[in-house]
């Protein structure tokens, strides 16, 4: 079975309290961006053997067995029997970008051996799963526009999806943003406008100066071209750019076919034809 984990934006992000179990309780939109890894697995020749990973593309970083798509296979065994596994992951999607990647790959993973194999859990039930594997992980269960809170894993599908007539570009510093550092460098307070009211009735051209990211303080620092790619976008035109989640993933959004500049062409990572 071959399946395609899409990437996600974060359109605004503010880090609301550090809860008692260590976590942090955010309010943000996720939304699902048609840049894909791809993803596929069969059964193993193997079957007294461990489930087995195999990763190209973007060079991977660590053990295959510490790989969230790994996890996410053990996770399912616990609760449901399938064939052993031999995986193929081609990535694409860059790491620590921001984008959600590794939790996509993981959510996918999921998603497909549930249905391949007719496990028949719910998708609530595999959100539930998604959430031991990461944060995000749940969102991608469904992959539609969402308002997230609590940890991200309290979603609220969104009524409108108001990019169908725009341009989506993203860059990408080629230096990731480690997200644990990130949150242990933030300082939580109550979100300064309601994100979920701004995107069912604010125009996109008018949230440059009323969405922001708690993280964009700590990112600029540790990676300034973060900031510049961000400049860049509005130079090419952009009515509206933001760093994705904890970055380093910058996107612009665009109501005309985009003109980029020679920098931002640079670290352009995709961008769409139109949404």
């Amino acid at each position: 079975m071959i399946v395609f984990p899409t990437a996600k934006i974060n359109i605004g992000l503010y880090i609301t309290e550090k809860r008692p179990d260590g976590f942090h309780n955010i309010e943000t939109i996720f939304y699902p961006v048609p840049f894909c890894d791809a993803l596929e697995f069969v059964e193993s020749d193997d079957q007294n053997a461990p489930d087995s990973l195999v990763v190209t593309g973007i060079e991977s970083i660590g053990k295959a067995e510490d790989n969230l798509i790994i996890k996410a296979v053990k996770k399912l065994r616990e609760r449901k029997n399938f064939p052993i596994l031999k995986i193929h992951l081609h990535k694409v999607i860059p790491l620590g970008a921001g984008l959600g990647g590794g939790s996509s790959n993981a959510a996918f993973m999921l998603k497909g051996v549930n249905q391949l194999y007719e496990l028949d859990l719910s998708n609530e039930e595999l959100k539930g799963i998604a959430l031991e594997i990461g944060s995000d992980c749940p969102f991608f269960i469904d992959a539609v526009p969402a308002y997230a809170s609590g940890r991200g894993e309290i979603l609220k599908p969104l009524k409108s999806e108001p990019f169908n007539k725009y341009y989506l570009v993203l860059a990408n510093p080629k230096k990731g943003v480690n997200t644990k550092t990130a949150y242990m460098n933030c300082r939580p307070s109550p979100a300064p406008v309601s994100l979920n009211s701004i995107f069912d009735n604010v125009s996109v051209e008018h949230w440059k100066n009323i969405i922001k990211n708690d993280f964009d303080e700590y990112a600029f620092g540790e990676e300034p071209l973060i900031a510049t790619l961000i400049k860049e976008m509005y130079l090419s035109g952009a009515i509206f750019s933001l760093m994705s989640g904890s970055g380093s993933t910058v996107y612009g959004i665009f109501k005309n076919k985009p003109q980029l500049t020679e920098p931002l062409k640079k670290y352009l990572i995709w961008q769409s034809i139109s949404l």
